[in-house]
């Protein structure tokens, strides 16, 4: 236990210190994809088939290529393209790309196909008579999208969410490979040092399901909360 603490002999600052890493790194995995997934969300809903292609053609690439052979990309490939449009715009020498941004885009942009298809799953089950409504009221289009759209799509795309973050926590773990220092690459330096594999590769995996469990709690509480919201916009619209 002294080992696993946080004494001046114990591994447990580095823990804690890469849990909160991996935690960060996930939630801002989950911005970028929020964001990538709302716009290829609305480009597989186009009515138009050449913009729905381009939205097919990137839930395909980044959900059928391997996660660790796009970090690997994006890690290796990536810095050599930001050092080459440095080179053009008259920079010398090679330019670092923090690992940190590298998993958090890498991550973030796999997270982004698969949100979106929870986002378009959304937008399909909203009613649209009130939509129609609202528009034959002369609602305008961005009032539309604030007070019917994003609450509706918000609480269908929850449960669809909870599932995408789960994933992209997990995935975090292969961001060791760049050296960046989270749950996975410290319990594996502690493991390393002290010749106590199992010890500290339980106690990594530990800390993986108590992340899990906080968030599952945070995602039920979040269902909840929409559900009653719905539920009270609905009673006071009749």
């Amino acid at each position: 236990m002294a080992i696993a603490g946080f004494g001046d002999n114990g591994w447990g600052q580095l823990i804690f210190s890469a849990t909160m890493t991996t935690l960060l790194l996930s939630l801002a995995a989950m911005a970028v994809g929020a964001v990538v997934g709302s716009g290829v969300a609305a480009l597989r809903l186009s009515p138009r088939r050449s913009v729905r292609w381009v939205g097919d053609v990137y839930s395909v690439i980044f959900r059928g290529i391997p996660e660790l052979l796009i970090i690997y990309l994006f890690y290796f490939g990536g810095a050599g393209l930001v050092t080459q449009i440095g080179h053009f715009l008259g920079a010398d020498g090679f330019i670092d790309v923090p690992p940190f941004l590298i998993g958090a885009l890498a991550i973030g942009l796999i997270s982004g196909s698969y949100q979106a298809e929870v986002f378009r799953a959304g937008r399909l089950s909203l009613n649209n008579g009130e939509i129609e409504a609202a528009q034959a009221i002369g609602m305008p289009a961005w009032r539309i999208l604030q007070r019917i759209i994003l609450p509706q799509v918000a609480r269908y795309a929850l449960p669809g969410l909870a599932n995408v973050w789960q994933m992209s926590l997990k995935d975090s773990a292969l961001i060791s490979v760049t050296g960046i220092v989270e749950l996975m690459r410290a319990s594996q330096v502690a493991a390393g040092s002290t010749r106590q594999y199992f010890t500290f590769y339980l106690i990594g995996g530990g800390c993986y399901l108590l992340l899990t469990v906080l968030s599952n709690s945070a995602f039920k509480r979040a269902e909840k909360r929409l559900g009653r919201a719905h539920q009270s916009r609905t009673a006071a619209h009749s």
